[in-house]
């Protein structure tokens, strides 16, 4: 198991200069996997990146920001299109960088909320697996893979539950599509995160480690101890990877809503939160 950190814990965007301080602090902290969000296409050197990210000895992943221009499942068809464009430029992205997952909610913008009926809910699910069939062809063709995350309610109406995700990926039917759990959202969503996590079983691909209020993993309620035992249940060996928000970064607090520092640093956050997932997983 891979023990790993998003770069959001600390900055945002992901940009060379930033990696190039963050590699080693993450390294030296005790991590052995960086995660990289692309929010801009253009704010990182992937190339440059990538032997940063090498000589540091880190596993990498790409994490995709899905805005209201990307999109899969917008009723507005230069919408989908540019938000296909974007996940094969996250694809493109990671195996330049040496690594090979893609997560996130690889379905529709993150905050569109909308109400629909079961018909058209099924043909917006007909949609996302028709896009994610395309998608899947080119990852599967790079050597990567693309893993789709459930998000809360308060920021996607469209796919929340583990049995949501698991009802595409399976459709998708490809080994280049699996699914993402994130913690912070399964306890706002799930009865069960041990049962969630069962459920999804070997499409579990990227798993987020993150407390309840965002604060250092173990910190909160989050029931880590069915967590721990679920996926040892279903052999997970996959990355560890704690995402958090910094409030200094204004753009990315409104998006998130990060209104309060939640450990006496973000340093703190990163370190108690790996010492905790160490212990529990070990």
């Amino acid at each position: 198991m891979k023990f790993g950190v998003n770069c959001w814990v600390w900055v945002s965007p992901a940009n060379l200069e930033e990696v190039t301080k963050l590699a080693p602090k993450v390294k030296a902290m005790g991590f052995d996997w960086i995660e990289i969000p692309i929010e801009g296409t253009g704010d990182l050197d992937y190339a440059a990146a990538a032997k940063i990210v090498r000589d540091n000895g880190l596993g990498v992943s790409v994490c995709a920001a899905m805005g209201p221009d990307r999109d899969l499942i917008h009723p507005d068809t230069a919408i989908q299109k540019n938000g296909v464009e974007y996940i094969r430029h996250c694809i493109d992205a990671v195996k330049i960088l040496g690594g090979s997952h893609v997560v996130g909610p690889i379905y529709s913008a993150v905050g569109r909320v909308w109400q629909q009926t079961e018909t058209e809910r099924a043909k917006d699910v007909d949609t996302l697996v028709s896009q994610l069939k395309g998608l899947a062809g080119y990852a599967h063709d790079k050597g990567a893979v693309i893993c789709i995350e459930p998000l809360n309610r308060f920021e996607t109406s469209f796919i929340n539950l583990a049995t949501q995700a698991i009802e595409v990926v399976d459709r998708v039917d490809s080994p280049a599509c699996q699914i993402m759990l994130d913690t912070f959202h399964m306890n706002i969503e799930e009865k069960s995160l041990g049962n969630a996590i069962r459920q999804t079983g070997r499409r579990l691909a990227h798993f987020h480690a993150c407390e309840n209020d965002r604060g250092a993993p173990g910190s909160g309620n989050v029931t880590w101890g069915e967590v721990g035992t679920a996926l040892r249940e279903i052999g997970y060996d996959g990355p560890v990877v704690i995402e958090s928000f910094t409030n200094k970064v204004k753009s990315i607090a409104r998006a998130a809503a990060i209104w309060r520092p939640f450990e006496p640093s973000q340093d703190a956050l990163a370190q108690n939160g790996l010492t905790f997932l160490k212990h529990l997983l070990a």
